[in-house]
C-alpha cells in the first residue's frame, strides 16, 4: 500500500493569538482545530502524520494525540529549532523561528512519499482533504508538478485585526503562476484591503484567490527547498526577524520554471483563529457542523 504523509506545522509562537492557539480547545470535547484536521485527513487516506513542534510543547502534544490517533496511523514528533541550520549561519541571539519553508526542511528525514503540509491552526475542511490527496495518489513521486488548495479571500478574514494571506495569480490551466504574501489585510467597511511596502492602501477583490499553507509536495520539493534556505541563509542568517516561508519558495520555483502548482478546487469552508476573539465564531460554526452530522459528537 502507498503512503501518504500529512505534515502538520505546530510550531509557531501565537503572538497575536496571546498563547498557544495549537492547542486551543474550539469543542465540547476538548478537541482542537487540530483534531478536526486529523479525523478528516484519516478518513481521506493518510497513512502517516508528522507533526512539527516547539520543544516546549512537545511532550503536551505527544501526550494528547498519541492517546487518540496511535494505531490509526503512523506519528512522528520533530522539533524547529532556531539553531537547526548549518553552523556557520548560526546566531546565538536568535529567538524567532525560521519560518515554515525551515520547519519543512527538519523533518525532511521522516518523509519518503508524497506528502501535505498544513498550518494547525486552520479549519480546512474534508473536502480538501480529500481534493489534495486524490492529487497526491495520482502524481509520481518524482515529479515537480506540485498542488495548492486555495480560498476566495473573502472567506478567510477576521473580523478582530489584520491577516496575512498569500495573493495567488493562476492561469486558464488552473496552474499557479504567481504568489505573493500581503500583510495587513483587512476589512474596511464592504472592502477588503492591505498596505503595500510604499504605505499605499490597496483593494482586493472579494473573489481574490489566496494560500492558506495548503500544500501537496512530492518528496522532490525537500531537496529544492533545501537549495534554497542555504540561498537564503547567504543574505539572511544575521537578520534576527527574517523568515523563510513555504509561500515564497513556490514563487521561487515557479519563476525559475523548476516546477509547476496545480491550484485545486474546494467546496469547504476554512475557519480560523488568528486572534483571541475569532475563537467564539469558529467553536459556534464546529458546533453546527456537528449537528448537521458532518463531524460525530465525539470525534475519537
Amino acid at each position: 500500500m502507498k503512503e501518504y504523509t500529512l505534515v502538520i506545522l505546530a510550531a509557531g509562537m501565537g503572538s497575536r493569538y496571546g498563547g498557544t492557539k495549537q492547542l486551543d480547545t474550539v469543542s465540547d470535547h476538548r478537541e482542537t482545530i487540530m483534531d478536526f484536521s486529523l479525523f478528516d485527513a484519516i478518513r481521506a487516506g493518510f497513512t502517516k502524520i508528522v507533526f512539527i513542534v516547539r520543544r516546549d510543547i512537545l511532550e503536551e502534544v505527544r501526550t494528547d494525540f498519541n492517546q487518540k490517533i496511535n494505531g490509526k496511523v503512523a506519528v512522528e514528533y520533530v522539533c524547529q529549532e532556531t539553531n537547526d541550520i548549518p553552523e556557520k549561519y548560526r546566531v546565538n541571539n536568535r529567538v524567532k523561528p525560521w519560518g515554515t519553508g525551515h520547519a519543512l526542511l527538519v523533518a525532511k528525514e521522516l518523509i519518503k512519499e508524497n506528502f501535505c503540509v498544513i498550518n494547525a491552526d486552520d479549519f480546512y475542511g474534508f473536502d480538501a482533504f480529500k481534493s489534495i490527496i486524490s492529487f497526491l495518489k495520482e502524481t509520481d513521486p518524482t515529479s515537480t508538478n506540485f498542488a495548492m488548495v486555495g480560498y476566495p479571500i473573502i472567506n478567510t478574514l477576521s473580523d478582530n485585526g489584520s491577516v496575512s494571506r498569500g495573493e495567488s495569480f493562476v492561469n486558464s490551466q488552473h496552474e499557479l503562476v504567481k504568489i505573493i504574501e500581503r500583510t495587513a489585510i483587512t476589512k474596511k467597511g464592504n472592502d477588503i484591503v492591505y498596505m503595500s511596502d510604499d504605505d499605499v492602501e490597496v483593494q482586493l477583490p472579494k473573489d481574490t484567490l489566496v494560500s492558506l499553507n495548503f500544500w501537496g509536495f512530492t518528496p522532490k520539493y525537500l531537496a529544492l527547498l533545501e537549495q534554497e534556505f542555504t540561498t537564503f541563509l547567504e543574505s539572511n542568517s544575521q537578520e534576527l526577524k527574517e523568515e523563510f516561508f513555504l509561500p515564497y519558495v513556490v514563487d521561487e520555483l515557479i519563476q525559475a520554471n523548476k516546477a509547476t502548482v496545480s491550484v485545486l478546487k474546494t467546496s469547504a469552508e476554512w475557519m480560523g483563529v488568528t486572534y483571541k476573539e475569532d475563537k467564539e465564531a469558529v467553536v459556534k460554526k464546529v458546533k453546527i457542523l456537528k449537528e448537521k452530522g458532518v463531524y460525530p459528537a465525539k470525534l475519537w
